[in-house]
């Protein structure tokens, strides 16, 4: 007779879970599988490999093994549709003679079929000593993946750290405090490039694209939040996306979305940099002017007023005559200029403060200045409002032909805008961890929906009014930077605020960022998150000079997270939740061809999207 074949996830669900009651098949071994005996609280890796050695003594080679079981069409059946329950098992168990021999005829009968990765898992234990592809029971997220209980956090790669309490936490959030926490744990510095990416992609085709992302975006979110229920016989409440992605696609599933998460945040971390130079210059050249009575017109095409705007792109031909410098010491006010530079000293000087933080070996205390991030989002907001109702619209709509102040409704460089979008909507690494806390965990998909409705408001509305208010005549549309606060001179006291803001929020939030590189790097490297002060001062040394290289000689924050958000995307947005719900749908025999030519369609746009970063 064949040797039993028991789909190992399953019976170990079976047993560990049961009364333990004895019966004819399992006469003495209480709450314990019955072909391995092992008794709870064994984990699933244990009780798998006392299968592999009784199928491997049983069964001559694993040729028969294979030809007895993967040629028969009742046993490759991808979904276990005929599995009994626990209480039926139990009644044909006491039903069943004691004889050995019969009950080895009857034990085919009890599981009726056996899935394609338990057949491969087994081929690589016997032969190859491979990993497995199946977590164990014990159902906690790795080290790499997540920072130990009391050190928690989620983060928006480049928004705001939220620091989570534990899982055992009793406090629960309202679906209120909820939709706020996904607000502000979304809405990061990508809100400074939505109006360039407007810009390029032409005013109207721009609104459109930025509505369409946000639903596609919302839509792979609302995958993510539903693939830990998709998966059966297995307790998933305490896990992440990563490790939904590791029980599906094994050790590659795992390297790859720590790859792909890191990505993220280098990347956040490389902008962040960026940002606080630009910054800390022009806070710096502000106090500077004002302590030395220094008024200085910018050597660049500007408007006139009160609320003036510059055109940082294009220099007037009479700058020679542009600057009028009133100060005692010119030779002291050019030194300062030597020594106060926004990519050849600045980036530098970051370095003395920053570099230090990133060793400390708990961020906590950095994670109570989130509330920043929430102020300085809403002050850009009232800014925005602030300079549009003074400046006025100035827009209007092309579609045939060019005209000197404006830019088309649809422009071929369109794809620079969903780069950046992909970034701008992505929560989907740490949505899962975010809902946890929810009061009513029914009204989860709803509060993400309102969630990312908010969020798609508030990118709509600091694009419009950013992109509509820009005084074009005298000023170009293309005049639009990558950071709209570019726009306003660094002598604008309103923004001169918002910069003060950003810069305190992103000094705070950068140690977080960097915890979190550390955690995972680390962690799956040496499965410790501080091997030693030399392992973590060489990882954020190297950190830091990615982002002093990049604010020293290639300082467009568009530009880098365009790329960062393309990449990260891929994986995060577009890929991994379509395949694992197209794998979960063709398990359980529901897959459609509707859905698997959308979901294809999906995967097909993440990696275009990635693809064309390259060709803007």
């Amino acid at each position: 007779m064949p040797p039993q074949f028991l789909t190992l996830d399953y019976c170990c669900y079976y047993n560990l879970l049961s009364s333990g009651a004895a019966s004819a098949d399992r006469p003495s071994y209480k709450g314990s599988c019955w072909v391995c005996k092992a008794v709870s609280p064994l984990s699933l890796l244990q009780c798998k490999q006392a299968h592999f050695a009784h199928f491997k003594g049983e069964a001559n080679t694993l040729w028969t093994l294979m030809t007895t079981h993967f040629f028969i069409p009742h046993y490759l059946k991808i979904v276990q549709r005929t599995i009994l329950t626990q209480q039926t098992l139990h009644q044909e168990g006491k039903k069943r003679e004691d004889s050995k021999e019969e009950e080895e005829e009857r034990h085919p009968n009890r599981v009726r079929c056996i899935d394609v990765e338990t057949l491969v898992l087994l081929f690589a234990r016997v032969f190859l000593g491979a990993c497995s592809f199946i977590p164990s029971t014990v159902n906690v997220a790795p080290d790499h993946v997540l920072p130990t209980q009391e050190d928690t956090y989620v983060y928006s790669p480049l928004g705001t750290a939220v620091k989570i309490d534990g899982a055992d936490s009793t406090g629960k959030n309202s679906s209120l405090v909820t939709i706020f926490m996904i607000w502000n744990t979304m809405m990061g510095t990508s809100i400074l490039s939505i109006p360039w990416g407007i810009k390029q992609a032409g005013f109207t085709s721009g609104v459109c694209i930025l509505l369409l992302m946000g639903l596609i975006t919302l839509y792979c979110c609302y995958r993510v939040v539903k693939s830990r229920g998709e998966i059966p016989f297995i307790n998933t409440s305490s896990w992440e996306f990563p490790d939904v992605c590791q029980y599906y696609f094994g050790s590659f599933g795992q390297f790859t979305s720590l790859l792909f998460s890191l990505v993220s945040l280098i990347g956040a971390m490389i902008v962040y940099w960026v940002l606080m130079s630009n910054f800390l210059f022009n806070t710096g050249k502000f106090i500077y002017n004002y302590v030395h009575h220094i008024n200085v017109t910018e050597v660049v095409l500007s408007t006139n007023g009160s609320d003036k705007v510059i055109c940082p792109n294009i220099i007037p031909n009479h700058s020679n005559d542009s600057m009028e410098d009133s100060f005692a010491n010119g030779t002291e006010f050019q030194e300062f200029q030597t020594w106060w530079n926004k990519t050849d000293t600045v980036p530098f000087y970051l370095i003395v403060v920053l570099l230090p933080l990133l060793n400390f070996r708990s961020p906590s205390f950095f994670a109570k200045f989130n509330v920043l991030g929430t102020v300085s989002v809403v002050y850009l907001v009232s800014l925005v409002t602030f300079k549009a109702v003074r400046q006025g619209f100035h827009i209007r709509f092309q579609w045939n032909g060019v005209e000197d102040f404006f830019v088309p409704e649809f422009r071929t460089s369109f794809p620079q805008l969903t780069g950046i979008l992909t970034l701008a909507f992505f929560i989907h690494n740490c949505v899962i961890t975010l809902l946890k806390n929810n009061k009513k965990p029914e009204n989860n998909v709803r509060d993400l929906s309102i969630a990312y409705l908010l969020v798609g408001l508030t990118y709509v509305y600091v694009g419009i009014m950013v992109f509509a208010s820009f005084p074009s005549p005298p000023l170009t549309k293309e005049c639009i930077q990558q950071n709209f606060l570019d726009n306003f001179p660094s002598s604008d006291i309103l923004a001169f605020v918002a910069r003060i803001f950003l810069l305190f929020q992103m000094m705070t939030v950068y140690p977080l960022l960097g915890y979190l590189v550390r955690v995972q790097f680390l962690g799956y490297l040496f499965g410790n998150s501080y091997p030693s002060i030399f392992h973590v001062l060489t990882l954020n040394v190297v950190v830091v000079g990615f982002g002093v290289v990049m604010a020293r000689f290639c300082p467009n924050i568009g530009m880098i997270i365009r790329f960062s958000g393309a990449a990260c995307g891929l994986a995060f947005v577009f890929v991994y939740p379509s395949l694992i719900h197209m794998i979960a749908l063709y398990r359980s025999e529901k897959l459609k061809w509707p859905s698997v030519i959308f979901h294809v369609c999906l995967i097909i746009l993440g990696v275009a999207n990635l693809g064309a970063q390259f060709f803007m």
